[in-house]
């Protein structure tokens, strides 16, 4: 499943599609960022 900048998708570690960059949601009303590496806005739940 893809999840994108903006969504909440849970706690949980993220993946950006395009770089591979991690960020970390620790609580579940927490934001997914746009990627802080590469500005991506597309990842996947690595757990």
């Amino acid at each position: 499943m893809i999840y994108k900048t903006g969504e909440t998708p849970g706690k949980g570690t993220y993946r950006c599609t395009k770089c591979g960059f991690l960020v970390h949601l620790y609580r579940d009303d927490e934001k997914l960022p746009a990627c802080p590496a590469c500005m991506h806005s597309e990842y996947t739940k690595v757990d």
